[in-house]
């Protein structure tokens, strides 16, 4: 059994992820008898967190809003998580959130212990804002993330596996220079060793990263900043499909629905014209029809049969939907020939 203290601010954690937990399933968690655990809910009294108890076959407890914020207890990879969630905030767009983000910010890392700011302070430095808008991705793992931000502060060369989009995978030997975070995405912008060349890495490809020890002098970026070296990366991607149509909406409604990921050009008032770049269809497909609003196809062809073919099977699907119970999809004449 764990000492008291350690008991103690375990319990604490557990009663801050959850509304309420049933007395046996605490105990259960704790590996500790019900009569422990009441003392040990005592002992959170005394120090003033306001914990409720429901007495009773199905009692349990739950921690209940007090007069003041009491300290929250959170493990590494939380307070990394939580710094990294209110740097985002404070660079955000909302009005009135970036400077109590901030205030909040130097007061994490101000109580932070030395391991976790050096993490915490390298993520900051090393990562630039892509003003693109959109929260982070998930699929990247904190304590990855961190590595190569701290390689990337201390100049330190990386290693680590990469699955390409065609999935063949490789080990990469880098010089980190900056993680930017766009488009709700993390990258890497690395020298790739190997290549000679500059390189950009998505986070969530890349695994098991290592910093090698090696020091290098930094390299001068083909690039204003890595923000901008990112975007013209993605943008530079060859896309096999041009998509325009017509669309029978203001251009300032489309905009508003999916203007970010497409151009969107005024034809009148009440009609617009429709470009994006894509490498399927399927993207287009959903965007046009999440619009809300009729349209015309004017290419590529193969966005009509796409359209076509899944217009076909919701239709079915709705007939389908619709059938009397008991009758089978398809139909009596079908029945009486299996009878004959």
């Amino acid at each position: 059994m764990a000492n008291t203290s350690t008991r103690t601010l375990r319990l604490l954690s557990l009663l801050q992820t959850h509304r309420y937990w049933p007395g046996d399933e605490l105990a259960d968690r704790l590996g500790i008898s019900i009569r422990t655990l009441r003392r040990d809910i005592d002992r959170l009294r005394e120090l003033g967190y306001p914990v409720e108890a429901q007495r009773g076959v199905d009692g349990g407890y739950q921690l209940a809003a007090g007069a003041v914020l009491p300290p929250l207890v959170i493990d590494d990879e939380e307070a990394v998580a939580l710094a990294v969630g209110l740097q985002a905030a404070a660079e955000g767009p909302v009005e009135g959130i970036a400077e109590a983000s901030v205030r909040v910010l130097a007061k994490v890392v101000q109580v932070m212990p030395a391991r976790l700011r050096r993490r915490v302070e390298a993520l900051r430095a090393m990562t630039v804002p892509a003003d693109w808008g959109g929260p982070v991705g998930a699929g990247v793992d904190p304590g990855e993330l961190t590595v190569v931000a701290l390689a990337c502060r201390d100049g330190e060369r990386l290693r680590f596996s990469y699955t390409a989009a065609d999935g063949r995978h490789a080990e990469r030997h880098t010089e980190p220079h900056r993680l930017v975070c766009l488009d709700r995405r993390w990258y890497l912008v690395a020298y790739d060793l190997a290549r000679h060349d500059w390189r950009t890495f998505r986070l969530d490809r890349l695994t098991a990263p290592q910093g090698t020890g090696a020091r290098f002098a930094p390299r001068d970026l083909p690039a204003t900043d890595a923000a901008e070296f990112v975007r013209a990366g993605i943008e530079n991607v060859p896309r096999p499909y041009q998509v325009e149509v017509l669309v029978d909406a203001p251009a300032a409604t489309v905009r508003e629905r999916i203007g970010r990921w497409s151009t969107v050009e005024e034809v009148d008032a009440e009609h617009s014209r429709v470009r994006m770049t894509a490498d399927s269809l399927v993207w287009p497909a959903m965007a046009l029809g999440a619009l809300g609003a009729d349209f015309q196809v004017v290419e590529p062809p193969e966005l009509l049969d796409r359209i076509d073919d899944w217009g076909s099977r919701f239709n079915r699907a709705v007939r389908q939907s619709r059938r009397p119970p008991g009758v089978r999809p398809d139909g009596p004449a079908a029945e009486a020939a299996g009878e004959a």
